[in-house]
């Protein structure tokens, strides 16, 4: 039965390897070594009880063989196990097990190092990235001097995590893809490489790396479709995998990545279910689901994931302006992400705070020149383009704008190249080029409608058709003024067509730049399409008669 149950681990056949060493301890007492087997291959097919209970004995059958390094491998792996499971009080306690079996032993082992990964991890967790890469340095030392590949990888992982948390991006990206190679090669453990594929996938996501993190996702993907029968890292892997399918504009495959995940990872909850709900999250807001995009959040933000800044987005998307700016300004008091400051701009820029959406455009920009992803350059381009039109630059928004148009279409993300459309056609428009406008708009509504994006596609109905209620308190008279200068006339044109003086116009105008909070007539033509304030289709304009 041990010889059976040996061959199915060494094929990686969890579950025939599970079985077969069930029952066989059920017989025997295992040896330490058929003891980890045991322990593996139970967390590997899911059954976390039975794991524990075969790493426990596994660490007890060492300690009768008078081999300490391996009694403290047991204990360490039991640790990380529980701790992975969100299991803090009793990892703690057999992680100070292993502190305790290594201190006896009286000399440094492979289990030395193990001990080393909580503190890099905690490091890290801490904001002390410094720390958190010597002491990473310090296990990846150990792990080749006992010649422990699993030891050198988690190592090598916190070390590129902890570069990355310092800015240096290329040198942190560099140990990442350097561990990942470590786990395509098959050198390390299924828990290691589990671990590292997941970590590794997230740090690419959260540098906006999406062409990396796809690469990485297709090869964890292809790692798990090898082993049927492994669970872990399933849950968190469909969790990317959507987050690419919507990059991609495939929602309806990002939807049922999402829901999968949710499943997979809700019975014992993963560390990795407030991400998944999160995603749902974003993807029910994206298409106007917001009651469920709400409950999402929540549901996100109750298993330990900060619901935003797709909460003050979804605020923004239900007309609630204030509650969206309350909320993204308390976020920005507490963190200075990439994603957040994207979220703030288009947020107070609605909320018509351009002096805030500007100083978050240019952090923005900042943390883009130092960091190797089209994504973020994109993202940047788009948000200072944006802002520049509303401060009537509009010249220098459109070359910011077409820039990020550019990138959105080489990375293949439609949303996003809808998006910065919508933002050109108001550029254009503001310059006085109606059928160039138009044409962006046109292009965007086809992407949204493909998408189903709704609330994008019922704000640029706003734009496109009549003009909705807007209580700013422009006169009849300053709609009219307004919808002439929308269409690029001057001040005498504009007179002569309402048969008032150039005076009368001016004054007008100064009216309407302190009602829609303005200093130029190009942020007044942007923030007239923007916000839905012209009367006819189309953006003709009727002269009217006093």
């Amino acid at each position: 039965m041990l010889e059976l149950a040996r061959a199915a681990f060494d094929r990686r056949s969890w579950r025939e390897a599970f079985d077969a060493l069930n029952a066989a301890a059920r017989d025997v007492a295992l040896s330490a070594a058929d003891g980890e087997r045991h322990a593996i291959a139970a967390y590997l097919v899911g059954e976390d009880v039975a794991s524990a209970q075969a790493w426990e004995a596994a660490h007890r059958a060492a300690l009768e063989d008078d081999d300490a390094p391996t009694a403290a491998r047991c204990a360490f792996w039991l640790g990380m196990c529980l701790l992975l499971r969100g299991q803090t009080a009793q990892a703690g306690g057999w992680l100070a097990r292993t502190a305790t079996v290594v201190g006896d032993a009286g000399v440094e082992c492979a289990a030395t190092g193990y001990l080393l990964i909580p503190d890099m991890l905690g490091a890290l967790d801490e904001g002390d990235a410094a720390r958190g890469r010597d002491v990473a340095v310090r296990a990846v030392e150990l792990g080749r001097r006992f010649d422990d590949d699993d030891l050198r990888a988690l190592g090598t992982l916190g070390h590129g995590q902890a570069l990355i948390a310092l800015g240096d991006t290329a040198a942190g990206t560099a140990r990442l893809d350097e561990v990942m190679v470590s786990v395509a090669s098959g050198e390390l453990g299924p828990i290691a490489s589990g671990i590292v594929y997941c970590a590794v996938i997230y740090e690419c996501m959260a540098l906006f790396d999406l062409s990396r993190a796809a690469e990485w996702t297709g090869a964890l993907t292809a790692w798990l479709d090898a082993q049927p029968d492994l669970v872990p890292y399933r849950g968190q892997c469909l969790v990317h995998r959507s987050q690419l399918h919507m990059a991609s504009g495939d929602w309806p495959n990002a939807f049922t990545t999402a829901e999968a995940a949710c499943r997979r990872l809700t019975d014992p909850p993963h560390p990795a279910l407030g991400l998944a709900y999160y995603q749902q999250a974003e993807l029910h807001r994206l298409v106007g689901a917001f009651d469920e995009a709400e409950a999402a959040y929540r549901q996100a933000s109750r298993y330990g994931q900060d619901p935003v800044p797709g909460l003050a987005l979804l605020e923004l998307a239900r007309g609630d302006a204030d509650g969206a700016v309350t909320t993204i300004r308390r976020a920005l008091t507490e963190r200075r992400a990439p994603g957040l400051l994207a979220a703030a701009v288009d947020v107070l820029r609605s909320a018509g705070d351009i002096t805030g959406a500007r100083a978050a455009a240019d952090e923005l920009v900042v943390i883009a020149s130092t960091a190797p992803s089209q994504v973020l350059s994109a993202t940047a381009s788009q948000a200072l383009g944006a802002v520049l039109v509303a401060e009537g630059d509009t010249v220098a928004g459109l070359a910011e704008l077409r820039a990020a148009a550019r990138a959105w279409q080489t990375l293949r993300m439609p949303y996003e190249a809808a998006r910065t459309a919508v933002l050109l056609g108001l550029a254009l428009a503001a310059m006085g080029d109606r059928a160039a406008a138009a044409i962006e708009l046109d292009n965007a509504r086809g992407i949204f409608t493909e998408l189903g994006a709704r609330p994008d596609l019922h704000r640029l109905a706003a734009l496109l058709g009549p003009a909705v209620p807007h209580d700013i308190g422009l006169s009849a008279r300053e709609r009219e003024v307004l919808a002439l200068l929308a269409a690029g006339k001057t001040n005498r044109e504009i007179a002569a067509a309402l048969h008032l003086s150039p005076h009368t116009i001016g004054r007008h105008l100064g009216n309407i730049f302190t009602k829609l909070g303005v200093t130029t007539r190009a942020a007044a033509t942007a923030y007239a399409y923007e916000h839905g304030l012209l009367s006819e289709p189309g953006w003709r304009v009727r002269p009217t008669r006093r």
